[in-house]
């Protein structure tokens, strides 16, 4: 094997860079040459990629996001798309993939094995949801700046008294509401793979009430149903009762930097 292609797919997140600068340098240190493919699979498709240096690398340990880009390919999920794929890693005389990124990822590098291609999947997403592994890459820092906002939310909670849902990323897991909920002592979290009744929310932000808190911290994971709007607004019309004033804080893409 002489040459090898790096690429990043699906949703971004931290630790893409330091992971491309290690496939990259490592790759230089074996010999090999490495080709950085833009926009994922999509950008594999449409050819676009460069061949890459330890310059090309250099001073991104830091940064987040992905200098080589990333996108989603719905064309990709067709035998069709993934036929051009490997036609175009051969046009470019690459005998090895590298495919950094999460589930969808995964499984695209999955299609190319099965269609013969020698391919690494790395896991990376803060959805903590690739199975057999214990920990993805970006995980950690999403659960840090998640933490940091629990801090801050915290302090204007307890200045107004009021119960806060906070919601993470995480699509249909519950990792970083539950961690996040654990280390940043909330009153409840609420994630899709664990049942919670309306009911057993409301008794929970009256309980910190009654007990005297000046605020109640609710994590909620973005796929618990019926979702965190739907929820703030059942409590609001029962706001009077709860002894807390509801509000929602949506912490959005923020997770991913």
């Amino acid at each position: 094997m002489k040459r090898i292609g790096v690429l990043t797919s699906g949703g971004d997140n931290p630790g893409l860079n330091p992971c491309i600068r290690a496939v990259v340098r490592m790759g230089l240190y074996l010999g090999l040459e490495v080709m950085g493919i833009h926009r994922g699979y999509a950008g594999l498709i449409d050819g676009e990629m460069e061949e890459m240096n330890a310059r090309s690398v250099g001073g991104i340990i830091g940064r987040g996001g992905t200098i080589l880009s990333t996108a989603r390919c719905p064309e990709f999920h067709e035998p069709k798309g993934r036929k051009e794929a490997l036609r175009s890693l051969n046009r470019f005389g690459i005998e090895g993939l590298v495919v950094i990124g999460g589930n969808g990822s995964l499984t695209g590098a999955l299609e190319l094995w099965r269609m013969g291609f020698p391919v690494i999947g790395v896991p990376s997403t803060i959805d903590n949801d690739v199975n057999g592994t214990d920990i993805s890459i970006g995980v950690d820092t999403a659960l840090n700046t998640i933490l940091d906002a629990v801090d801050k939310i915290k302090d204007t909670a307890s200045s107004h008294h009021r119960a806060f849902l906070i919601e993470t990323m995480g699509r249909n897991s519950g990792y970083l509401a539950l961690v996040s909920g654990i280390v940043g002592g909330a009153e409840l979290v609420l994630i899709p793979e664990v049942e919670t009744t309306f009911e057993d929310v409301c008794r929970t932000i009256e309980s910190a009430y009654i007990r005297g808190k000046a605020h109640c911290i609710i994590m909620v994971a973005e796929g618990w149903k019926p979702g965190t709007q739907e929820l703030a607004r059942q409590l609001r019309a029962r706001q009077e009762e709860l002894g807390f004033s509801v509000r929602v804080t949506q912490l959005g893409h923020v997770q991913r930097g």
